[in-house]
């Protein structure tokens, strides 16, 4: 079978296990969903094990840093590891895990992953600015019917569209 025709999750089935599952997550750990901060842990660490003196005189790195904390007491590190494994395992069963550049026909391979490289870093930047990813501020929120939950959706997808309009050219 083709890669193309190989089925995906129906999205509806896919939305309500995933609100499900958020709803599990609440009430075995008792918060919701986030794997930016995940990321945030592992960098700190890295920084940390670099250079321990600019991780202590930082005051966005300190928290998170130095001999007496570890990133491995942090439920969300093992969540996001979780999700990574779940995903391989998911590619492996399903038979479509393989190396695959997404792309349109007018973007190279380079450019089409340093896009991907910016939007992921600018992601990153605008998580820890608004204190959560997609999955721990607006999905989280959302779930907690928080305010902050529904305008970081809009925001979210609102600012993919808008930039979604300068860049659609290259998947055509």
């Amino acid at each position: 079978m083709s890669q193309q025709g190989k089925k995906y999750m129906n999205p509806y089935l896919a939305g309500v296990s995933l609100g499900l599952l958020l709803l599990a997550i609440f009430y075995i750990a008792g918060h919701g969903l986030g794997a930016s901060g995940a990321v945030k842990q592992f960098t700190v660490a890295a920084v940390d094990e670099v250079a321990p003196a600019h991780t202590a005189d930082n005051s966005f790195y300190a928290p998170y840093a130095g001999e007496d904390y570890s990133m491995w007491d942090n439920w969300i590190v093992f969540m996001f590891m979780g999700m990574v494994i779940g995903g391989f395992i998911s590619g492996a069963v399903s038979d479509r895990l393989g190396f695959k550049i997404e792309k349109g026909p007018r973007i190279g391979n380079a450019t089409r992953l340093l896009f991907a490289l910016i939007g992921g870093v600018l992601f990153g930047i605008g998580s820890q600015l608004a204190k959560g990813c997609t999955s721990g501020a607006a999905l989280s929120g959302m779930a907690a019917l928080s305010a902050s939950g529904f305008i970081a959706m809009l925001a979210i997808f609102g600012v993919g569209f808008i930039v979604s309009i300068f860049f659609k050219r290259l998947w055509k």
